[in-house]
């Protein structure tokens, strides 16, 4: 099907059906299926589009940025860029032009290497100009001038007066500065507007073009965050007293109020606006149980008009019922029962609205709403070969750990007979701290419904979703606490009675892995088999120096929320206690993944054939963390389809 035949569709109004008792039947490809469409934008106008398209350029696919008029959707220009660099993210900064920071190939079915680079370019492929990157000295209009920068760029926001400029955030690659600069895209001339003395820090910048806050964590891994002080004309430390956190997010559009991510005590976080003036503040959002973790912006510059939590399945709450942008989302969530409706972009003026569709059995769709004859064209789905139909629903649960803690999750349950109880998977998820499952369409949980598991993902102590206070409840814990969340969760489903208990594997990847393969050693009796995807499984390589001015930072963050102890990280490392692990172990990784390079999955490989359980092994050379190559995904769950089939039956 092609983007012009999907643009003519019209809105699909029925809801889905409930899944049938006997479980569908998917092929494996639909789940590995590379979208040929992704990453929409809307011009300020609202007369054209930007897509990332994959056009075919011999045997592989080239992302190229199209772009199309609207409403007609006929093509008018595109920027294809040179062989193996990549388009990664883009914004309008006029009606007509858009700022693309690259990306880079370095084999041609590896993941896109973010470079640091940004240009810009007319909606006809025109008037290129490179502005920030190593390759500025030879590639800009303006190289001689700056000369090739040393350092990582990305766009931090685009001036409200769309005049054809935008700031860009410096990240020296030596040294401990953090630079905002105002670029004009056309001639790449740009002026220094702050200059902190702190790595990696992010910035908020008022619709007046100031910028006025500077966040990020310094060597000791503890939060920053720095505000201009205009009558000092300088940058100082916020107050400590502001709360326990305190996250700046934007302003309103005269820049009187700024939106503030807040909690007092380290709960959930609430959604405040405060007063520039008088510090006066109103809460417009919170939940005793889950943090603010979606906010919802109209066509008004910098207004939020609603917002939701992630625990559980995602209900709007409105700050003003009777609003134009909240009787627009709630219409148009009433046209897609059972999913959730995100606003994406909106015309300046209001009338043009880009919007994407989605739920925890619809991978998700993007449409262009037309507000005054309320008309809505389908422009493209994602993962267009899944059928919602045959997808499992995903449904919140929650329950009690043994020290009476809260915990919630989600179990997705296969199509099956009544009284029957089916083989569990707990997919533990990564991170883990910051990091939690949500409703939404998963992948992997998917495939393994699909194939006749429930699929069980809790958000242990040290998720995200919850506050700091919750958070901070699974530093140190990696093999604790945390691991007797999961196993508290396994009981409880097991419990429920739709779960058979004698049959059950734990699959996870980066720190999912780490648990999988710590669970199969604490667990043994519990689990039937073990894989580790892309795991970590010796906490002392975690801290280990890579000779850059990052080893401080993640020394100190890793004794913060890991350990400092060699002795307490080795005795909570499964390679250390492979001699515990009797369950069949699958493990799999990239030999490129920087995360958690191989040497982990060596080390764990050679731990248990030392113990006498070779485990099975599939690593994919050129693959880092998390596998790109449509092949090599195939494979892994071709491999992970019949692993657990063999241990655990079908």
């Amino acid at each position: 099907m092609t983007l012009r035949s999907l643009l003519l569709c019209t809105f699909l109004l029925a809801a889905s059906a409930a899944p049938a008792l006997a479980a569908p039947t998917v092929p494996l490809a639909a789940f590995v299926y590379e979208d040929q469409f992704s990453h929409p934008r809307l011009a300020p106008d609202g007369k054209h589009i930007a897509i990332t398209a994959r056009v075919p350029d011999g045997d592989r696919f080239v992302p190229v940025v199209t772009f199309y008029s609207v409403p007609e959707m006929t093509m008018t220009g595109a920027i294809r860029m040179p062989a193996f660099e990549v388009p990664l993210d883009y914004q309008w900064l006029t009606n007509t032009r858009l700022a693309i920071t690259k990306g880079i190939e370095l084999g041609s079915r590896e993941k896109p290497v973010p470079t640091g680079e940004v240009l810009a370019a007319e909606l006809d492929g025109g008037k290129q100009e490179y502005l920030y990157g190593y390759k500025m000295r030879n590639s800009s209009s303006r190289g001689s001038r700056y000369g090739a920068d040393e350092g990582y760029g990305y766009i931090e926001d685009i001036p409200r007066s769309r005049n054809g400029h935008l700031f860009i955030a410096s990240h020296a690659w030596e040294g401990s500065h953090s630079l905002l600069y105002d670029v004009d895209s056309r001639s790449a001339v740009r002026s220094l507007v702050a200059d902190l003395p702190l790595s990696d820090l992010g910035f908020v910048i008022q619709n007046n073009g100031v910028p006025r806050f500077a966040f990020g964590a310094n060597d000791s891994a503890e939060r920053v965050l720095m505000r201009f002080d205009d009558a000092g004309k300088r940058w100082r430390k916020a107050d400590a007293q502001l709360g326990r956190r305190y996250a700046p997010m934007g302003f309103n559009a005269d820049d009187s109020a700024l939106y503030v991510s807040y909690s007092a005590d380290g709960g959930p976080y609430e959604l405040i606006r405060e007063q520039v003036a008088d510090g006066k503040r109103t809460t417009l959002f919170k939940d005793g149980t889950g943090s603010v973790t979606s906010v919802m912006y109209g066509a008004k510059l910098g207004e939020p008009f609603g917002a939701s939590t992630s625990i559980g399945r995602p209900r709007a709450v409105y700050f003003d019922e009777n609003s134009a942008e909240a009787r627009l989302h709630r219409d148009l969530s009433a046209q897609f029962p059972d999913h959730r409706v995100s606003f994406v972009d909106f015309s300046d003026d209001g009338t043009v609205l880009l919007f994407g569709v989605s739920s925890d059995r619809d991978p998700g769709s993007f449409y262009l709403l037309d507000r005054k004859t309320m008309k809505a064209s389908l422009l493209f789905s994602s993962l267009e070969t899944i059928d919602p139909d045959k997808m499992a629903p995903r449904r919140p649960i929650s329950f009690q750990a043994r020290d009476g803690l809260e915990l919630h999750g989600y179990l997705t349950m296969p199509a099956h007979a009544q009284g029957s109880k089916v083989p569990l998977v707990l997919m533990p998820h990564g991170g883990p701290f910051g990091i939690a499952d949500t409703w939404r369409y998963d992948n992997d949980a998917q495939f393994l419904a699909s194939r006749g598991y429930a699929v069980l993902q809790v958000n242990f102590r040290g998720s995200g979703g919850r506050g700091d206070g919750f958070m901070e409840a699974g530093y140190r814990e990696w093999s604790g606490k945390i691991q007797d969340d999961l196993v508290d969760g396994v009981r409880w489903a097991v419990a429920q009675g739709e779960v058979d208990g004698r049959r059950m594997c734990v699959y996870g990847a980066s720190f999912g892995g780490y648990s999988a393969l710590m669970l199969a050693a604490r667990e043994p009796a519990l689990f039937k088999c073990a894989v580790g995807y892309i795991g970590v499984y010796d906490l002392t390589l975690l801290a280990k120096p890579e000779n850059n001015r990052k080893d401080a930072y993640r020394a100190a963050y890793i004794g913060k929320t890991v350990g400092a102890d060699r002795a307490a990280l080795e005795k909570a490392s499964p390679v250390t206690l492979a001699a515990n692990i009797t369950a069949p172990v699958l493990l799999v990784h990239g030999g490129k993944d920087k995360r958690a390079p191989v040497e982990h999955a060596e080390a764990m490989r050679a731990a248990l054939v030392k113990a006498g359980h070779t485990p099975e092994w599939f690593l994919a050379p050129n693959e880092g963390h998390g596998f790109y190559d449509t092949k090599n995904v195939t494979e892994f769950y071709q491999r992970l389809e019949t692993f657990l089939a063999r241990h655990l039956g079908q």
